[in-house]
């Protein structure tokens, strides 16, 4: 039986590179005072030799683990592929790795995160919606010495370094193009209750029926949980009622798309019988079809600056205490004037 062939070594990319092994070390590590040329040859051994740093020799000799965890709970598979993508993004040729926690209840288990993250040995850690609004997640972090950041916290924007979006204007602004269209008959799917967008993304529905002076129908109002398969369910029971709406507003892309199989499935055609809008821009709003009109929420810009913000803290450096980001209503082909009544 063949022996497994050796793993290269440091010296051994040093050997190649004609530099010492403590010279690869400083360029491996990012460290300065060390030429561009040098820097390449070091480079160009240690991929010619397949070298790899040693992530647990490294920890040890930093006192760190070098891992940074994704804590989340939100069921959408959108939202939680961009979070990863931002933080990877960011980690990218460097020192640090990442772990996702996703949470089944965060309201259930919030008690137990830290523990959870401090057994892991993580050095820190980014905290999705609802983990972002757990005051005792925080607060059990901070005893135990794990660094955090924040995506879309609503409330204790003070307690750790936070990335914000106006979800109640951004909702406002969609629910306005659709009464702007002419669409008075609208329903609604909201997400969980526990995440605190839910209720801001409700209210800004709210301020835009009542800035229009349209009386908002909250028997159009229907519950789902983020993902499309709570969309599908909730729209097939809005589009079922007698005075079924002529636009549905969901919470995100992936519970729009939801409604939008219902719809098809009921042989409704949109936009032209039924205008649809989501909210986050995710990728499946743009490769749906029709294209779904929606609000652009930048979770993959959002999880790179929560990342920064953690390694800021965890390299001595002052972290942004807060970063708000912009959105941007992107109106695409599921939304249209409702269809006049009488014709088709």
């Amino acid at each position: 039986m063949e022996s497994a062939p050796r793993r290269a070594t440091i010296v051994d990319v040093g050997r190649r590179a004609g530099v010492s092994a403590k010279t690869v070390s400083r360029v491996l590590n990012g460290e300065p005072h060390v030429s561009a040329a040098v820097q390449q040859r070091v480079r160009d051994a240690a991929e010619a030799l397949h070298y790899h740093p040693n992530m647990l020799a490294r920890a040890l000799v930093r006192q760190r683990s070098m891992l940074l965890g994704l804590v989340y709970e939100n069921p959408s598979a959108s939202y939680v592929v961009e979070l990863q993508r931002g933080m990877l993004t960011r980690l990218a040729n460097g020192p640090y790795r990442l772990v996702v926690f996703p949470i089944a209840s965060i309201i259930e288990r919030s008690g137990e995160v830290a523990g959870l993250l401090r057994s892991a040995g993580l050095d820190g850690v980014v905290l999705a919606p609802p983990a972002a609004d757990d005051l005792r997640i925080l607060n059990d972090l901070a005893a135990a010495g794990i660094r955090c950041a924040r995506i879309g916290p609503s409330r204790g924007i003070e307690l750790a370094p936070s990335n914000l979006v106006d979800d109640i204007t951004a909702a406002r602004e969609v629910a306005a193009h659709v009464i702007a269209l002419g669409h008075r008959q609208v329903g609604i799917i909201k997400g969980l209750a526990s995440h605190a967008a839910s209720e801001a993304r409700a209210m800004g529905y709210s301020q835009a029926f009542f800035a229009a002076g349209v009386p908002m129908r909250l028997d159009l109002v229907e519950q789902g949980d983020f993902t499309q398969e709570s969309g599908h369910a909730a729209a097939h029971r809005l589009l079922a009622r007698p005075d079924a709406p002529t636009a549905i507003l969901a919470q995100n892309d992936d519970m729009a798309v939801g409604a939008l199989l219902a719809a098809r499935e009921r042989g409704l055609t949109v936009p032209d019988d039924l205008t649809l809008a989501g909210f986050d821009d995710s990728e499946i709003s743009r490769v749906c079809w029709p294209p779904l009109t929606t609000v652009r929420q930048p979770v993959f810009d959002m999880a790179v600056e929560a990342t920064d913000m953690v390694i800021a803290q965890l390299e001595g450096r002052k972290a942004t205490a807060r970063q708000d980001h912009a959105h941007q209503l992107l109106v695409r082909a599921s939304s249209a004037p409702p269809r006049p009544a009488g014709v088709g």
